[in-house]
């Protein structure tokens, strides 16, 4: 594995690169504010600017770090910060990384989450040159498993009633690719830029 850090990533529709302060509006706009968003991927909802402007800053400190991977998804068309992905859990050890991402809501079911997953997909195996990554989603967040399908992901198995939300139990559903996996369904990610 080569530590290389977050580099920007240009796909047909999105780039996604560093955060930086000027994001903050956005992110309030479209998703780190929204109940319906933040929630589905185990994140808190932020309802205030120096909430967001906190959540920016430890985000921007730690792009000093190669081990550390987190892109604001920019929509070239408006230009507007819609959503982020990251490899939020990244073992160098082992050569493995897991990705979790969100898109705001009014950007949602327009394969803005698929795209952006396939160009950071691409960027682990080709650039910080990863073994596995993997990826995970709710048993009750179907939008998230059409995602994860659309990928090329192959499903591993569940943390049975992982999560306790609303006074129910919920699986936590654990997919990977491998590296050898990924050379085979290259045609998946060959629009990708990086």
């Amino acid at each position: 594995m080569k530590s290389v850090g977050t580099g920007t990533i240009e796909t047909e529709r999105l780039l996604l690169r560093r955060f930086d302060f000027s994001d903050s509006s956005d992110m309030m706009k479209y998703w780190v504010a929204d109940e319906r968003v933040q929630p589905s991927y185990g994140e808190p909802v932020y309802s205030t600017e120096a909430e967001v402007k906190e959540l920016l800053n430890k985000y921007i400190s730690s792009y000093d770090s190669k081990d550390y991977y987190r892109w604001a998804v920019i929509e070239k068309k408006s230009d507007c910060c819609i959503g982020q992905i990251a490899f939020f859990l990244v073992n160098c050890k082992n050569h493995f990384a897991e990705i979790e991402y969100c898109i705001g809501v009014d950007y949602q079911r327009q394969g803005y989450a698929s795209e952006a997953t396939r160009a950071v997909v691409k960027y682990g195996f080709e650039k910080a040159e990863l073994h596995k990554i993997q990826i995970c989603h709710r048993s009750n967040n179907l939008p998230s498993k059409r995602v994860i399908e659309k990928c090329g992901f192959t499903y591993e198995g569940a943390l049975r009633d992982y999560f306790f939300i609303d006074g129910q139990y919920y699986d936590r559903l654990y997919y990977s690719i491998l590296h050898d996996e990924y050379l085979n369904e290259i045609g998946r990610y060959n629009s990708v830029n990086t």
